[in-house]
């Protein structure tokens, strides 16, 4: 909605006299709206965004921009974008129908073009992006886009906008390394595994993680470290001579959470995964 005022000036004999001012407003015609379909992300995470964009005018809106900003925020002296346009993946439809695809800029910013939105229907606008490095990472840490909408006889530009939040979830990696690769009949061998946390959130007891395995060749006996803790069987784990079968008991395993820095000169996001290690050493 767009408020006016005007006001007449009456001259004269050398004379000048204004008319009251009148007031007026103009109706805006178009009202959009902007969700993401997932609302947590971490980097390499790709979300779905959809503007749907609604004329309840009776002249049909052409000539229609939707420009986005990818997030882009002030790091500074420079400005960063933490999300990349996912390239063909926009969908463009009118009263549910799918249309031809639209041009696109892919930016920063985003910018989709030619659309038109009929009289009294409907456009929805589906695209996806992805997070870059310069999503911001760790608790509390969120992006937030903006999509501004503007045409043809549109007097004032539509803003939406849309939030989404850094995942605070743990998230754990294992790697398995042997020492060394080629042993000997009744020689020696080394079972290390490393388990890392790239997520908020650390690993506790009540979180009950566990690792499991069946050691072929058997290994007897066998010697667990964590952490450089030495660990003790029925304890901290169990193990089946017989089998090879290796397990740990739950509640023993802990990983502390990641760290996020980011980069003062070019404002990347670097993370620091949190770490520990399980050692198995025993004799084939």
């Amino acid at each position: 909605m767009a408020i006016f005022f005007n006001q007449a000036t009456l001259s004269y004999n050398d004379t000048v006299t204004n008319s009251n001012i009148v007031t007026g407003e103009i109706l805006d015609i178009l009202s959009a709206a902007k969700t993401a379909v997932t609302e947590t992300y971490t980097t390499g995470d790709t979300t779905t965004y959809v503007i749907s964009i609604v004329n309840s005018g009776t002249t049909a809106a052409t000539g229609v921009t939707v420009t986005d900003d990818l997030g882009a925020y002030t790091f500074g002296a420079a400005q960063v974008t933490p999300l990349d346009y996912v390239d063909g993946s926009v969908r463009y439809f009118v009263n549910g129908v799918l249309q031809p695809a639209p041009a696109v800029t892919a930016g920063p910013p985003l910018v989709i073009s030619g659309l038109t939105v009929p009289a009294g229907g409907n456009v929805i606008v589906v695209y996806e992006a992805t997070a870059n490095t310069f999503a911001p990472l760790g608790d509390g840490a969120s992006i937030t886009n903006t999509a501004v909408i503007t045409g043809t006889g549109i007097t004032n530009p539509v803003t939406v906008q849309e939030t989404i939040t850094a995942d605070s979830t743990a998230r754990l990696t294992i790697t398995k390394a042997l020492s060394p690769e080629t042993v000997t009949e009744n020689g020696e061998l080394t079972y290390t595994f490393t388990i890392q946390n790239y997520g908020s959130t650390p690993i506790v007891a009540t979180d009950n993680a566990t690792v499991t395995d069946t050691f072929n060749p058997i290994l007897d006996p066998i010697a667990v470290t964590f952490n450089g803790a030495a660990w003790t069987e029925g304890v901290n784990y169990t193990y089946d001579e017989a089998t090879g079968e290796f397990a740990t008991i739950p509640s023993q395993i802990t990983v502390p959470a990641a760290t996020y820095t980011q980069d003062p000169t070019t404002g990347e996001w670097l993370v620091q995964p949190g770490s520990v290690v399980l050692r198995v050493t025993g004799t084939v």
